[in-house]
């Protein structure tokens, strides 16, 4: 303070033609600080030094204290005299209680600053499950509620809070120790003193309580002292916020400067010049040591008194100095009519009073020498800046730290923290960074679930329901994926739906593709056999021209097989059913047809008959067309009024899309279905009727048998159409149309072709009439 003092009267640019002055109190002591701060507002004591100085009846600006707690006794009194505190080191929250405290200013950040930049800290490295102890005055309480609220808000939770005093009873520190030893958090966030910090690392190391990690605040963690406690090895590891290090040019010098006769009242001075020179200064006979001659000189000696290589707090009081000095400045440099005063009046010189100097107090706003803007809030609290300071080791009574980060309130959020890559050592001397938390983190594809009666950091981790997914560690909730989409085994992402449909490349396709094209190639084939053969009797006995239009048409219910084949399209979904239903009634109607001329023609071989004539080529060419115009006019009714049309079937399977073919109208598919049923019922009763005919004419034997079949398909078609799944729906239609397809050709037209190709003897007309000699062919 006295070196700011000196370097500001020595500025010319600073308060011109005024001097600064000063009066020092050295009290311990709450009553003690007290009385002083009352004597300051009534200017009832001496002054120290008084090196040209008008003499003022009141201070104009106070100095002090370090501490929370006095700054609060003597800020509250002297407030009410408007006289403004300057504080270096007063950190509680409670200080920018305007109504409270409306004088009191601090060039060292809120607690409440402090508070959040910790629980930030503790979440910055996982930290979720933390214990909190605290001194019981009220920046201990204050900082700590503080940081417990500010670590709700960041997901931390606290597992337990406890408070004692150094000087309070043995009891309340074993309390807390025995918290400590019975809890399962593993960081501890110390608010308090470097007086309880020292009893409790005493007692956790008496105890041989290790593996802890502290996050300590900054009434402590760059205290030398520590290093007197017994368990001081328990706290190598510590992280803390500080005040940022500055470098104050000169103050080396002025402090090896130093003599006692420059302060021959100070007990302190006196004390610290006998311990640095092993001598004494005074007339005390008892001693041991020599006698001081107090013109020692503090050039040669290396002590932490002259160490300017940590200036934190120190360099708090350098901006309270340069602080107080800006305000008066502007206070004496004001002009008439520009003044911040009724009528823009401007203070007196010559009579100033604190009330003045706490108005331009709290519009300062300058940089010093070293580039650090002091300002002040509507509450007097300055902006928060901090260190990240790891206590890194202890050697031969010091401390070592190491500055691993920066933590600036003034920034948002994202950039607040920025860590320097300086190796961090943890608790206990570890390079692993330490685990504390109440549950494990849940990793994507899960969620949190909380356990009952527990603190939301206590959780169990649950598997995402089907169809929902977690994309970041700890979610809370799972969300569903898109209608198309589906969670990967990991649960994790969101991937496309596998898309299913009967496809020409897998191998079912491949065997239907192959069953279809093979029953198209013997249809073929059959149909030259029988055009080779087309004079023989065996082929004009079972009506050629029927025959042919037959084969013709299972050829082509054999190829519509393959439109159900491949990627459901617009017009495949047309096609497939109306090719499907026309081909069938087609080929059921040639069968009919054969089967009517069957019946006829032995009813006209019977004496007085003679109904060829009613049934012959050109009546079976009609009846043919006509069954098939009827399916025609069903199919384009279907078409026009709702027809088939491709559908993403989502409600079967969860995990994938089935490509279909939506029926559009079911009436219409039904109608198609029923009409072929029908005919093929009819088809099956006249060929039962005919079925006692003679043996060697035995077509209607044939035709019986291979409708038999065919009715058998398809009843047995509609349950399995109706109960098989995706793709295998098709796969079902497909066998349908097979089975009934070589059902026909098979029972109809094999015999026919093994009497053709293998037993031509059979293949004559005496064979073909047996015991009926007079049929028509």
């Amino acid at each position: 303070m006295i070196f700011a003092i000196e370097e500001i009267n020595k500025n010319p640019a600073i308060l011109p033609n005024h001097t600064l002055g000063y009066k020092i109190y050295n009290s311990c002591g709450m009553t003690n600080i007290i009385k002083a701060a009352i004597d300051l507002a009534s200017g009832n004591r001496e002054v120290i030094d008084e090196r040209n100085c008008t003499k003022a009846d009141t201070a104009l600006v106070v100095l002090g204290h370090s501490g929370s707690a006095p700054t609060m006794g003597f800020a509250r009194v002297i407030g009410r005299f408007q006289i403004p505190v300057i504080s270096h080191f007063a950190t509680c929250e409670c200080l920018s209680n305007r109504q409270e405290f409306p004088s009191f200013f601090r060039t060292i950040p809120s607690d409440v600053h402090q508070s959040r930049a910790l629980a930030k800290l503790v979440r910055l490295f996982g930290w979720t499950w933390v214990g909190a102890i605290s001194n019981k005055n009220d920046y201990g309480i204050n900082g700590i509620s503080s940081f417990i609220q500010a670590a709700q808000e960041e997901g931390v939770c606290v597992e337990y809070y406890q408070a004692f005093e150094q000087t309070g009873p043995l009891r309340e520190l074993r309390k807390v120790v025995e918290t400590v030893k019975d809890s399962t958090s593993k960081v501890i966030v110390a608010f308090m003193s470097h007086r309880e910090v020292k009893v409790l690392a005493a007692e956790l190391y008496r105890q041989n309580i290790t593996g802890l990690q502290f996050v300590g605040s900054d009434a402590w963690i760059t205290d030398h002292s520590l290093t007197d406690s017994k368990g001081h090895s328990i706290l190598v590891g510590s992280l803390g916020f500080v005040v940022s290090r500055a470098r104050i040019p000169g103050l080396e010098e002025h402090l090896r400067r130093l003599r006692p006769s420059q302060f021959p009242d100070s007990g302190f001075v006196r004390d610290f010049w006998e311990e640095t020179f092993d001598c004494s200064l005074g007339d005390d006979t008892n001693t041991q040591r020599k006698t001081c001659s107090g013109s020692e000189s503090l050039h040669s000696v290396e002590t932490y008194f002259t160490d300017v290589s940590e200036l934190r707090f120190t360099n708090n009081v350098y901006k309270s100095v340069y602080a107080a000095a800006h305000a008066l400045h502007n206070l004496v440099t004001c002009e008439g009519k520009m003044g911040p005063f009724y009528d823009g009046s401007c203070a007196d010189n010559r009579h100033i009073e604190p009330w003045q100097v706490l108005h331009h107090l709290q519009n300062i706003n300058f940089t010093t020498r070293q580039g650090e803007r002091v300002t002040f809030d509507q509450n007097g609290d300055s902006p928060a800046r901090y260190e990240l300071i790891n206590l890194q080791r202890v050697t031969s009574g010091t401390a070592h730290v190491s500055t691993v980060g920066v933590f600036d309130a003034t920034l948002p959020d994202e950039r607040q923290f920025v860590m320097n890559g300086v190796k961090i050592v943890w608790g206990g001397g570890s390079y692993t960074v330490p685990v504390s938390v109440c549950s494990e983190s849940c990793p994507p594809g899960k969620r949190k679930a909380l356990q009952k009666g527990k603190p939301v950091c206590c959780y169990d981790c649950v598997l995402c329901a089907e169809g929902e997914i977690s994309q970041v560690k700890d979610s809370v909730d799972c969300f569903k994926c898109p209608i198309d989409y589906w969670p990967n085994t990991r649960g994790d992402t969101c991937i496309l739906k596998e898309i299913e449909f009967l496809s020409y490349a897998e191998f079912m396709g491949i065997i239907l593709t192959f069953l279809c094209l093979l029953g198209a190639v013997l249809t073929a084939v059959i149909a030259l056999v029988f055009y080779h053969f087309r004079e023989t009797p065996l082929v004009k006995a079972n009506n050629s021209e029927l025959s042919f239009l037959l084969l013709f048409s299972l050829t082509l219910c054999f190829l519509c097989s393959l439109t159900f084949i491949g990627r459901p399209s617009e017009w495949s979904c047309m096609l497939r059913h109306t090719a499907f239903g026309i081909t069938f009634v087609l080929c059921i109607s040639c069968v009919l047809g054969k089967t009517i001329v069957v019946l006829m023609a032995f009813r006209a071989t019977l004496p007085g008959r003679n109904m060829m004539k009613w049934f012959g080529p050109a009546q079976q060419r009609i009846s043919v067309l006509a069954f098939t115009l009827i399916q025609v006019v069903i199919c384009i009714l279907w078409l026009t009024i709702n027809p088939p049309f491709p559908f993403k079937n989502l409600n079967h399977y969860q995990e994938k899309i089935i490509l279909e073919c939506a029926l559009g109208s079911a009436v219409g598919f039904w109608a198609v279905l029923g009409y072929i049923g029908l005919l093929a019922m009819l088809c099956f009763v006249l060929a039962f009727f005919a079925r006692k005919l003679p043996d060697n004419f035995n077509e209607a034997k044939l035709i019986t048998f291979s409708m038999l079949i065919f009715c058998a398909v398809w009843i047995t078609f509609i349950p399995a159409y109706v109960s098989s799944p995706g793709k295998f729906t098709v796969a079902v239609e497909i066998f349908a149309i097979l089975a009934s397809s070589y059902g026909l050709l098979f029972c109809i037209f094999i015999p026919k072709c093994y009497v053709i190709l293998l037993r031509p003897e059979q293949n004559t007309k005496k064979h073909m009439m047996g015991k009926i000699e007079d049929i028509q062919y």
